[in-house]
């Protein structure tokens, strides 16, 4: 059974050991937290009690035997069985019911997501969110990544734009003009926090800027609507001596 916490150390338990429960898992691990994980494949438990000696092999993930576990004493909970509906539901339910300070369930549709949301869990789309990344990052070279954070707040992580660079930070202004937050920089393999309002950038730093898409997108250059306008305008020019008026 996993005890009180014996240390400051957050405690996370973990249901379910698919690709996103393991994932989450070594990364958890990595950083020194206390983990409590669940699965009924015996295999996979095994595997991840080289990150963690509270590995069990549960089948049964009722409230009384969810209790036996002690994943009552762990600060989150997060439930990694999105694809059988039922069973993350019921098993959201019981951990809500226990008592955790905090329960994260990953979800598969807006469906699904909506109920969980209403037994109290907070929701994740692993797959949705890991899209929208790839997506972004695909769109254009110089954001290197990308977190939505809501429909509103996205973090970005970019390339410096060449107009930028020898400027300070004070002089470009990017929260008055883009509506972005510069939360660090990374320069020459250092990271740098507190970015004060002399800073001049470098040609090699990367932004990590908090913000709407449309502030990253102005300030590197990627204004899409403009550029839409810009074909349709070039499309008339070409086939203006086409056009004929009967």
């Amino acid at each position: 059974m996993f005890g009180m916490k014996k240390s400051e150390k957050m405690s996370y338990g973990i249901v379910g050991l698919g690709r996103f429960g393991s994932a989450l898992t070594e990364e958890l691990a990595r950083s020194g937290a206390e983990l409590l994980v669940i699965d009924k494949d015996e295999e996979k438990v095994r595997e991840v009690r080289e990150l963690t000696e509270n590995a069990l092999v549960v089948s049964n993930l009722d409230k009384r035997t969810l209790m036996e576990t002690g994943i009552q004493n762990c600060d989150v909970a997060i439930v990694c069985i999105g694809e059988h509906m039922e069973s993350s539901i019921l098993t959201t339910l019981n951990l809500v019911s226990l008592g955790i300070p905090e329960v994260i369930s990953k979800a598969t549709s807006p469906e699904h997501g909506e109920i969980l949301a209403r037994l109290g869990a907070k929701v994740v789309y692993p797959e949705r969110d890991m899209a929208i990344r790839l997506a972004n990052r695909l769109e254009t070279s110089r954001v290197l990544d990308f977190i939505q954070l809501s429909q509103k707040i996205n973090i970005s992580k970019l390339r410096i734009p060449k107009r930028c660079i020898g400027k300070t930070v004070s002089s470009i202004d990017i929260r008055a003009r883009f509506d972005l937050n510069i939360i660090a920089i990374e320069s020459n393999n250092n990271v740098i926090e507190n970015v004060k309002p002399d800073y001049v950038f470098k040609e090699e730093d990367i932004l990590i800027v908090s913000g709407s898409r449309d502030g990253v997108d102005l300030v590197i250059g990627n204004n899409r609507k403009q550029d839409l306008v810009q074909i349709l305008e070039d499309y008339f020019k070409e086939h203006r001596e086409e056009a004929v008026i009967d």
